[in-house]
């Protein structure tokens, strides 16, 4: 089973009000990423959430994702929130699907394609690329976990993906949405449908 991560536990500092509650279609931007998951046919969904746990959580419960809290979302950087959802997935999860909360633009097909280059070779990270660019969401095996679980959670998972270059496979995509999140209110209005 592939699993999905949904790292939604920022304070939108940048943003100045929770992005992930933000209106995106006819729902919010965390519930347009986990839409997209489940059209992709990925089922088993959780949110890790920290900044503004109570709202998020309340959100995504009427989408049936699970959340946990990472209580070091406020000292601590996007690996910790990795590590912290990894930790909380079932066991029968082969696969974790690493995505942005603040990533509404993201395409079935790609999340499809990620999910389908796993379940036809088996590589270990698999990692979308436009342009040479890397981009999210990117898919880790159970196999690297640990490896993952053990680096000190200040660290970035850039740095990982970097330790592990040898090991990707890449999914090379035709749109910059792998490539772009919602940081400022300025992102927003460009890209909100």
């Amino acid at each position: 089973m592939i699993s999905a991560v949904i790292l939604a536990a920022g304070q939108s500092r940048r943003m100045g009000q929770p992005k992930m509650l933000l209106p995106w279609g006819n729902t919010t931007v965390i519930g347009h990423v986990i839409q997209t998951l489940r059209l992709a046919d990925i089922l088993d969904v959780l949110v890790v959430t920290g900044g503004v746990h109570e709202q998020v959580s309340t959100a995504v419960l009427e989408l049936h994702a699970n959340t946990v809290f990472n209580e070091n979302y406020h000292s601590q950087e996007l690996l910790s929130s990795i590590q912290c959802g990894l930790r909380w997935l079932p066991p029968e999860t082969a696969a974790a699907l690493i995505c942005l909360g603040d990533q509404p633009q993201i395409q079935e097909l790609t999340v499809r394609r990620i999910c389908q280059a796993y379940l036809l070779h088996g590589s270990p990270l698999i990692v979308p690329s436009y342009r040479m660019r890397r981009g999210h969401p990117w898919l880790i095996g159970r196999s690297l976990w640990n490896s993952l679980l053990e680096l000190d959670p200040s660290g970035s998972p850039r740095e990982f993906i970097n330790e592990n270059q040898n090991r990707i496979e890449y999914v090379v995509v035709d749109s910059p949405s792998v490539i772009e999140d919602l940081d400022t209110p300025e992102n927003y209005q460009n890209f909100k449908p």
